[in-house]
């Protein structure tokens, strides 16, 4: 399975899952939550989602680094401003922002189990070799930043 490591771009990922999400959502009956305030939580939690992204993608646009997923050998320098004072993947939080506002959005139980799959997954197969590459690049300077700053959130 090693050879998923760095090879899916996250957002691709996350649209797979999200098709599962909504195949899934097909199986059960929704949970009754009114129309008005599901969409209003969806929406929420999907712009929370852009706040984390948007301000993940500027922080890498100002240091000058890449951006690539698939590629963090070309990583030109540790981030740890902005949104990455509060999580190490402000951009795979982004996307799991987006996923749990469409769980909410589909308003079944069954869609809300493919988001702990999605962690898994991102830690597995992107987050842990991604943090091997920086550990090399960056040495004790990324250790310091591991202990001070949680994965997540």
């Amino acid at each position: 399975m090693s050879s998923l490591e760095l090879k899916v771009p996250p957002p691709a990922v996350a649209l797979v899952f999200g098709f599962l999400m909504w195949l899934a959502s097909s199986l059960l009956a929704p949970i009754e939550f009114p129309v008005g305030p599901r969409v209003t939580v969806a929406l929420v939690l999907a712009l929370l989602g852009m706040v984390f992204g948007i301000s993940g993608m500027v922080s890498f646009w100002r240091a000058k680094t890449t951006m690539n997923p698939t590629k963090p050998v070309a990583t030109a320098s540790l981030v740890t401003s902005g949104p990455f004072r509060l999580t190490r993947n402000p951009m795979y939080l982004s996307l799991l922002l987006y996923l749990l506002g469409w769980a909410v959005y589909l308003s079944t139980a069954l869609a809300l189990l493919f988001l702990p799959a999605f962690v898994l997954y991102m830690n597995e197969f992107q987050i842990k070799p991604e943090e091997r590459v920086l550990s090399s690049l960056f040495g004790p300077e990324y250790a310091a930043y591991r202990e001070r700053v949680r994965r997540w959130l």
